[in-house]
């Protein structure tokens, strides 16, 4: 059984390292982004900032997840498990400052998917937001198996983070 300790001699499983930091999808993975409205003003903001970062978001969403720094900082592992499956990645860029809160992580050896997940907190003039931006492909032989079953999965724990963020700062 895989463990956080495992994970710090794993490289990443897929090359696009930090592109979602700039909005890019590299060719053949599926995209996937959810904007949301959380609501306004500063404190809500930086409660759903520490929220996002301190990977309560993760456990208000059913995922079971350890790491090794909270918050989240760049090369941050954490091992998450759905079940018995092990969901491996890596912290690769982080930002925190007047108007913006979140990370990035990408996917170790082990994950089911091959790829990418930022979760941001903004604070713009019409309101707070909360945006998840991922990008993935199959990785094993059942998220492939699966086909478009896995993309809707990923798709259900999109809406479940949303979700989480607004019932932990409501």
């Amino acid at each position: 059984m895989m463990t956080l300790d495992d994970l710090a001699a794993l490289r990443f499983s897929y090359d696009a390292v930090g592109s979602t930091r700039f909005d890019q999808t590299p060719d053949g993975y599926h995209r996937l982004d959810l904007r949301t409205r959380i609501g306004e003003g500063t404190k809500l903001f930086e409660r759903a900032g520490d929220v996002v970062t301190t990977w309560q978001m993760h456990r208000a969403a059913g995922i079971r997840i350890w790491a090794t720094d909270t918050p989240a900082t760049i090369g941050t592992n954490c091992l998450g498990r759905l079940g018995p499956i092990p969901i491996p990645c890596r912290v690769v860029w982080t930002v925190a400052d007047e108007t913006q809160t979140g990370f990035a992580y990408g996917t170790l050896p082990g994950h089911p998917e091959s790829g990418e997940e930022s979760f941001l907190v903004t604070q713009e003039p019409d309101g707070v937001w909360f945006t998840l931006r991922s990008y993935s492909h199959p990785a094993t032989w059942y998220t492939k198996l699966a086909g478009p079953l896995s993309r809707t999965t990923q798709q259900i724990f999109a809406r479940r983070y949303t979700k989480a963020v607004q019932h932990l700062v409501a």
